[in-house]
């Protein structure tokens, strides 16, 4: 049996004022899950690897932010493929994918899939 452990930690900050770290874990059944890598070339970016977890109940992208990973949940969309971070968003359509702020409504890459 095939497990996916995914690790994040968050600095919190009590009232008291002192930071404390707190770390969450999310452990996904990888035995029916289909997990796909795609590259994508963001022209004077670089490449940008996403690695996409699809499970029964899950559809989630791992992204890459500032050289950060960050886990992705797919949303509903009208067309191709959303998915959220925080303030982040990560679209795809075809061999087309866009990351943007969404609260600054700022593109930061724009990358194509080598086909």
């Amino acid at each position: 049996m095939r497990h996916l452990l995914l690790g994040l930690i968050v600095a919190t900050g009590p009232a008291t004022g002192a930071l404390a770290d707190t770390s969450l874990s999310i452990n996904i059944e990888l035995e029916d899950a289909l997990v796909t890598t795609t590259s994508y070339q963001c022209g004077s970016e670089g490449a940008l690897t996403i690695h996409y977890i699809t499970t029964n109940d899950d559809i989630l992208a791992l992204v890459p932010v500032d050289d950060d990973p960050r886990v992705f949940a797919g949303v509903v969309s009208a067309s191709g493929s959303r998915y959220v971070s925080g303030q982040f968003e990560w679209w795809s359509h075809g061999a087309e994918g866009t990351l943007r702020n969404v609260i600054s409504e700022e593109t930061l890459l724009d990358c194509t899939a080598p086909q």
